[in-house]
């Protein structure tokens, strides 16, 4: 079973001013002169971790990492003005061009999925090649399953620190209720909804506990942007017309793709990777028998690792 390539660091940094107020935060890593790819983290809001460079072989690989809007070390942090789907998109483009990077290759989970698809979609002539894992399409069913009706039927246990901020008179609404204390001026109230809101998250990301993904969504600043982000990403339904991603998905026919997921992901349910597959059959479609949501499961590991250095065999760089 493939495991992460050794650690690197990165060769460069760069703090990249968009629409002010907002400076991302870009690195490069890996080898200068290789096959460019970007990895396009979750969330929305999560930021990008070391570990995130060793998908790739650093020998064939050009790494791109950047903090989205509000996330990770870009500023100001967990910032909502100016954050919506379309701004990220229109910074991808940013980062490509102040890389010089003509096309390049994509590799997102999550929240990361749904935005290297949206990017593909609406730039495919720049796009080599689709890496995508835990694929969530942002849709109102699959919000409310897993905030508001589905999920917590599996960890009903976990759940009641989810909606323990929230009063039993707004439980019927947990999306919009969070959304207020997290936009709200209560401090207290503020991150007590983004601990509950985030630590939700990172204890059901797995298809048994992890306690390093857990400790990292309840790491205080990862908490409040993700929780602040996502909300605020979900009351606007992701700043997506409804079923967007398979409506354009003609739009990735000549790309190159690999879409992963774990047959027990309770975050992201199969049937959105299903129903990406049959609206984009060309990409390769591989179902982890023994893992849920997160990145770090040995299966999901595995299969990103391969798909990584498979790929480079299958695109056309010219």
């Amino acid at each position: 079973m493939r495991k992460l390539f050794p650690e690197i660091k990165a060769n460069k940094t760069y703090s990249l001013p968009v629409d002010a107020p907002h400076v991302l935060y870009v690195e490069e890593s890996g080898n200068p002169d290789g096959l460019p790819v970007l990895f396009v983290h979750g969330g929305p809001g999560a930021g990008c971790e070391d570990k995130h460079r060793r998908y790739f072989d650093p020998d064939i690989y050009r790494i791109v990492l950047f903090d989205q809007r509000g996330a990770g070390r870009s500023r100001p942090h967990a910032a909502l003005d100016l954050n919506t789907t379309q701004h990220l998109v229109a910074d991808m483009e940013t980062i490509r061009k102040h890389l010089g990077i003509e096309r390049w290759v994509l590799f997102g989970g999550s929240w990361g999925s749904t935005l290297a698809l949206v990017y593909a979609e609406a730039h495919p002539q720049r796009v080599l090649g689709l890496i995508l894992r835990g694929i969530f399409l942002c849709r109102r069913q699959e919000i409310r399953w897993f905030y508001q009706d589905g999920a917590h039927r599996i960890f009903p246990d976990y759940w009641q620190d989810f909606v323990h901020p929230i009063p039993d008179t707004e439980r019927h609404d947990l999306l919009h209720a969070h959304h207020r204390r997290l936009t709200g001026e209560d401090e207290i109230a503020r991150m007590a909804s983004a601990k509950a809101w985030s630590i939700w998250e990172g204890r059901t990301a797995t298809l048994t506990p992890k306690k390093e993904v857990v400790d990292f969504f309840s790491d205080p600043h990862v908490a409040l942007s993700l929780a602040r982000i996502e909300a605020h990403f979900f009351v606007h339904d992701s700043f997506l017309a409804p079923n967007q991603i398979l409506r354009d998905s003609h739009r990735l026919k000549n790309i190159p793709g690999v879409i992963v997921h774990g047959r027990y992901d309770m975050v992201c349910p199969l049937d959105s990777a299903w129903a990406l597959h049959q609206a984009w059959p060309e990409a390769e479609f591989l179902v982890i028998p023994d893992a849920g949501h997160s990145a770090s499961e040995p299966g999901i590991v595995d299969a990103l690792v391969g798909a990584t250095c498979r790929l480079p065999h299958t695109i056309k760089t010219d």
